[in-house]
């Protein structure tokens, strides 16, 4: 998690209150900090944080009953009473009305992240590669793939490269990219209200996007990018699976992929495993496997952590050739 400030605090233990306890704790604070307050708090909604999901431990500091809340949070609402019980009802329908511009200096893209796929690729018609990449990239995987399937042929390969190969480029030509975009949306009435996925891993991001992707047009792109910088196209090939991703697989591959790997590797590779990934291991092979897997434990001892990562590599180079042949599928997300 990143780390947090404190008037991000403030917003997650605000949210996870009743209004009329928020307004109790806002009593006494100038109008400013309750506008950058009540942005920070409609900012958190808009990037699909829920309290009783997320931050769990900021708010338990100030609230023991974290979690116990079961209907569901309507930000506008909860802002409408927090506010007017804090600074009037005037002042209240003030910073409501201003929201959404403070929301979109923010974060320039925030409307467009939920546009539907086919508005935005409309929108990005005609624009120059670059520009697609830069959106792109700030769209969550899933949608990034559905909307560079839709592209031209000819100009889908340049974007790809683009993620790929990436440049530093400035917030302010960043901005004017998601500017313009947005107008295009906004002139066609397509604008969609905010919602937030951040990328941490670019050649992650655009790995996951192709593997998506039909296999002959996945491949066509990782060769377009290949041309330009070869080291790049190895990465994000290896990128596509990992073992990270196993929970995400469908039953049915990875019950293919399990049946030919030694059941001595699988129990070096679910030592120390994430207890997801070892749920989906474990009910994707047969009865008599489990019973052969944990024979094999018993007699292990303790692993050097060369060979749990052997058992692991194990499985994810059979998951990497049925990617290859186009045989793998994944849980939608």
């Amino acid at each position: 998690m990143m780390a947090t400030s404190g008037l991000q605090k403030a917003a997650m233990l605000l949210m996870s209150v009743e209004p009329g306890t928020a307004s109790e704790l806002l009593k006494g604070l100038s109008p400013e900090v309750v506008t950058n307050i009540a942005v920070e708090i409609a900012y958190l909604d808009a990037s699909g944080y829920s309290a009783p999901v997320h931050g769990y431990e900021i708010v338990q500091e100030f609230c023991k009953s974290l979690g116990t809340r079961s209907d569901k949070f309507e930000v506008r609402k909860f802002l409408g009473t927090m506010l007017e019980s804090t600074v009037g009802a005037k002042k209240s329908q003030e910073i409501q009305s201003q929201l959404d511009e403070l929301l979109n200096r923010k974060d320039q893209f925030i409307n467009i992240r939920k546009a539907d796929t086919k508005k935005i690729a409309a929108a990005l018609e005609g624009e120059h590669p670059n520009a697609i990449a830069v959106v792109l990239a700030e769209l969550p995987v899933k949608k990034s793939s559905e909307i560079i399937a839709k592209l031209d042929e000819q100009v889908r390969p340049r974007v790809v490269r683009k993620m790929a190969i990436t440049e530093p480029m400035s917030v302010e030509a960043r901005n004017r990219i998601a500017g313009i975009v947005l107008a295009r949306m906004q002139a066609a009435g397509q604008a969609g209200q905010a919602t937030v996925v951040e990328t941490s891993d670019t050649l992650r991001n655009v790995a996951v996007m192709l593997r998506a992707l039909p296999k002959e047009v996945r491949e066509g792109l990782l060769e377009s990018i290949k041309q330009s910088d070869e080291s790049v196209a190895t990465s994000v090939r290896e990128l596509m699976i990992m073992w990270e991703d196993i929970p995400s697989i469908l039953d049915r591959p990875l019950q293919e992929a399990l049946r030919g790997v030694e059941s001595g590797q699988l129990a070096k590779a679910l030592l120390k495993a994430d207890e997801n990934i070892v749920k989906k291991i474990r009910g994707n092979i047969s009865e008599r496997a489990r019973t052969l897997v944990d024979e094999e434990t018993s007699l292990l001892g303790t692993p050097k952590k060369e060979d749990i990562q052997a058992g692991r590599d194990t499985i994810v180079g059979v998951l990497r050739e049925m990617n290859e042949k186009g045989e793998l599928a994944f849980v939608e997300e």
